[in-house]
């Protein structure tokens, strides 16, 4: 999509506005935890899954299995593509620290880059269906970051305000 390469770049800046001391091998989960988008013929589709949370799992799997075969052709340890794999794999559903963070810094990322050109292509109904479905996968700290957002943007308010408690 259009927006995935910002997508990207803004997760680690939310990374590092949640955790200032996130060590290298996060940031480059952060920037590639959303790579398998990267290639029309392999990616993921969501048309092919019934549960969208089955389609982000399988989303996040692929991107860790791409990650991974890109770090082993850099000749990465078994050690630093764990650093970076086992986060991208969990960043849909986090339950580690490293993936956790990852997902918030991820969901924040959606509501600050992704919400205009999605809304444009998928329309208000779907647009409110998915930031609930990310609104509710965000901890206390991310949904007043995404609120704070809100004060400056119309479409995230009234999205925001159509997300049912």
């Amino acid at each position: 999509m259009p927006e995935d390469p910002a997508h990207a770049e803004n997760t680690v800046v939310w990374l590092l506005r949640l955790d200032p001391h996130a060590d290298q091998s996060l940031q480059l989960a952060a920037l590639a935890h959303d790579v398998e988008r990267a290639d029309e013929v392999t990616k993921v589709r969501r048309g092919d899954f019934v549960d969208y949370d089955a389609y982000k799992a399988a989303h996040a799997s692929h991107s860790a299995e791409i990650v991974r075969k890109i770090l082993e052709d850099c000749g990465a340890s078994e050690v630093e593509m764990k650093e970076v794999c086992g986060p991208v794999r969990l960043h849909e559903v986090g339950g580690e620290p490293r993936s956790d963070v990852l997902k918030e810094a991820d969901a924040i990322s959606f509501f600050d880059t992704n919400l205009h050109m999605y809304h444009q292509r998928e329309g208000l109904s779907e647009t409110v269906r998915r930031s609930a479905w990310g609104y509710r996968r965000l901890s206390v700290r991310g949904r007043d970051a995404v609120v704070g957002l809100a004060e400056c943007d119309p479409l995230l308010r009234r999205v925001l305000s159509q997300i049912p408690p």
